[in-house]
């Protein structure tokens, strides 16, 4: 399946570390988080990815351009340098479509300007390219199948811990709680979309406002929920507690990590 990217946004709530570099190419182990995902989804075997550029596309284009595969995999170096031998690469088999989106679209404006990009497609898979999770994909696209929906998403716990009020009328408050105890889920920013979705959307229209609605009440948006590891990446500070995640080994989302880690440990014991 085709990979929808959204990665052209502003980026508001990380404005100092945006307005030098898009907020997807904020690095984890010296790699963008818009890398992440797409190893994420590589991981699963859909290697094919349009991304929707916007604000700073330039600098996604650049990092893409110039490449190194050494800088994230093993390898042999040998004749004095001027000789690389890989042990093992990562973006051989990616296909990468670069559509310059607008710098002020919002996401439904985004996905209508891809739309003749996943032309035929059974279904596609979409992500705002700022959070990170171990959710299994086959789970949410096996969701989207059998509820015949035109649009799925991840349902998820809120990364942030916060406290709700329950208040009364007078204004007194009746109790608190963990907003991780309650019945509260949010979107978690990985889709699986069929065509239809396309069919409910309007000029101009944030895609999760409207045109969900309509989708709503056509009883076609399905959820899938997962309280697993799902966490967002929208400050500097969300960004420094997943690099301190990296400092004990695999990240919970690096799935190819711990894949690869696996193996090495089976051909050990052999």
């Amino acid at each position: 399946m085709k990979v929808v990217l959204f990665c052209g946004g502003l980026g508001m709530r990380m404005r100092d570390y945006s307005q030098q570099i898009p907020k997807p190419m904020a690095c984890l182990r010296n790699r963008p988080l818009l890398w992440h995902v797409m190893r994420w989804y590589a991981h699963w075997g859909h290697t094919d990815f349009i991304l929707c550029l916007g604000h700073r596309g330039e600098a996604i284009k650049e990092y893409f351009l110039g490449y190194n595969e050494a800088l994230s995999n093993d390898f042999v170096l040998s004749d004095g340098g001027r000789r690389v031998e890989l042990l093992r690469e990562d973006i051989r088999d990616w296909r990468i479509t670069f559509v310059d989106t607008g710098q002020h679209a919002n996401i439904g404006e985004r996905l209508k300007a891809v739309e003749p990009y996943v032309a035929g497609e059974e279904m596609f898979l979409a992500n705002y390219s700022d959070g990170l999770t171990d959710c299994p994909l086959p789970r949410i696209v096996e969701r989207h199948r059998s509820t015949g929906a035109a649009a799925t998403f991840l349902a998820v716990r809120p990364s942030h811990s916060f406290h709700l009020a329950d208040l009364r009328g007078d204004g007194t408050v009746a109790g608190i709680r963990d907003v991780k105890a309650a019945e509260i889920w949010v979107n978690g920013g990985y889709f699986v979309l069929s065509p239809a979705v396309f069919a409910a959307m309007r000029e101009g229209e944030e895609l999760v406002v409207e045109p969900f609605q309509r989708l709503i009440e056509a009883n076609r948006l399905s959820a899938c929920r997962y309280e697993g590891f799902w966490r967002a990446v929208d400050t500097f500070k969300d960004l420094t507690e997943m690099e301190a995640m990296l400092s004990h080994g695999p990240g919970p989302w690096e799935l190819w990590r711990t894949a690869q880690q696996s193996v090495a440990a089976g051909m050990a014991a052999e």
